[in-house]
């Protein structure tokens, strides 16, 4: 689990989308004045075409910064924890290089490109969102780029969408694909909420309290009062903003929704967004056996058919990348000498042993006190029996990508209304769809 957690963390910042642009020099194929001490160094080519060492170790480095590992020591317990090594991290680094080279190249190939004009366009589109250009200057040193490279980061990101759309299928599931998922994702959704509100203004509490009053004395229908009352764009449904499962609500919302049972109406809740009046419109309980998609509930049906289709374009892609790299001439040059996060790991190996050991022995006296209570210890998690990868019913998915890709995030406030797209996120986390509020 810890090892996974790491590399997880690592693989955010660097090895996973190296191949989007995103570290510090991962874009910048001229930049050969680094900081490794092998100015001009190749570590690999692709169909000719140069990686160099001061990319690789530019990249590592800004890494290390980002995850709090510049110190020596911290660095090597992290990779000894890891079962890495400096030559394990250079290689997966590396392999994030030429995926992003040979992505250029296959797409080149296919006269696929991105004109100045739209990159820019995103560009000035994300700086609008800071005060000034010193406060996005400060975004970027952040992310760990610079101007120029975030500029090439969002052109990758662009030629990869194009990629990704030109090599998709979106073929429709078939009713066993949905049949097969809608088993997996049953016990997830179970106990979902589905909801509606209405949304008056902040300085509106008198209103509301009468509307609230006049729907839980039965002399005003909640649907028509949410047409007739609220502000939110969901007032034209009858205030309906779908299953919380596929949408992530603010939490005020979600706190007062969680304490609903189907059909009851909340108290005047307070949010950023306003004051709400939530009814609670479904309660989805999963069948103890899955035999037809028709068990779920059409939204859930239709999220999953659209997560199938989005996972096998995504494989379409991965696979086009797969056989571009098997078909390209690479070669993996051997790692030089000097390189400024290559270390002796021989003692912080032998430390991560004895702390294997030493965990080992606590664990044994933590299942013999179990063995005499019967009760389950999870040491990890405080002795609470809780799993820390999410949702065990969950299917394993590859991600699509998003454009533009690991953008410096812009520091923005203000309304964000409710996504009722039921576009399903990831398996780790289904319901993830990006910061959709009850408004």
């Amino acid at each position: 689990m810890e090892k996974y957690t790491f590399m997880k963390a690592f693989c955010a910042f660097g090895v996973a989308v190296a191949c989007m642009g995103v570290a510090a020099g991962c874009s910048s194929t001229e930049n050969n004045s680094g900081t490794s001490g092998n100015s001009g160094a190749v570590a690999a080519t692709v169909n000719g075409t140069e990686i160099y060492e001061d990319q690789i170790t530019n990249t590592i480095q800004s890494n290390r910064e980002q995850m709090g590992l510049s110190d020596e020591s911290a660095w090597g317990q992290w990779l000894a924890q890891n079962k890495a090594t400096p030559e394990s991290i250079r290689s997966e680094i590396i392999d994030g290089f030429v995926t992003q080279e040979v992505v250029r190249q296959g797409a080149a190939a296919q006269n696929i490109s991105v004109s100045g004009e739209t990159v820019q366009s995103y560009v000035e589109q994300m700086k609008s969102n800071y005060n000034d250009d010193a406060a996005w200057q400060a975004a970027l040193a952040s992310a760990g780029v610079t101007e120029d490279e975030y500029r090439e980061n969002i052109e990758l990101s662009l030629i990869m969408q194009q990629l990704n759309e030109s090599l998709a299928t979106n073929a429709e599931p078939t009713e066993d694909q949905i049949l097969e998922y809608a088993k997996m994702y049953a016990t997830y959704y179970d106990g979902a909420k589905k909801s509606s509100h209405i949304l008056f203004d902040a300085s509106d509490e008198a209103t509301a309290q009468e509307v609230l009053d006049k729907i839980k004395d039965g002399s005003l229908d909640f649907a028509e009062a949410a047409q007739q009352y609220s502000i939110d764009s969901s007032a034209s449904d009858g205030g309906n903003v779908g299953w919380d499962k596929l949408t992530q609500f603010v939490t005020e919302y979600q706190t007062g929704l969680d304490g609903l049972d189907k059909g009851e109406v909340s108290d005047l809740i307070t949010s950023q967004f306003g004051i709400h009046i939530i009814k609670c419109t479904d309660v989805f309980k999963a069948p103890e056996e899955v035999t037809s998609s028709d068990q779920l509930p059409a939204e859930f049906v239709e999220s999953i058919k659209s997560l199938i289709v989005n996972n096998n374009n995504s494989k379409a892609y991965s696979d086009w990348v797969a056989a571009q790299k098997e078909a390209a001439d690479i070669v993996i040059n051997e790692m030089p000498e000097g390189l400024p996060y290559d270390i002796d790991m021989s003692q912080y190996e032998s430390q991560s042993d004895q702390k294997a050991i030493n965990d080992g022995a606590t664990e044994g006296s933590a299942e013999g006190l179990a063995g005499e209570t019967g009760e389950t210890v999870d040491q990890e998690n405080g002795g609470e029996n809780v799993t820390a990868e999410g949702d065990e019913n969950a299917p394993a998915t590859e991600g699509n990508v998003d454009v533009p890709s690991n953008e410096p995030a812009p520091a923005t406030e203000g309304n964000q209304e409710v996504d009722t797209s039921n576009d399903p996120g990831t398996p780790e986390n289904p319901e993830a769809q990006g910061e959709g509020s009850a408004q």
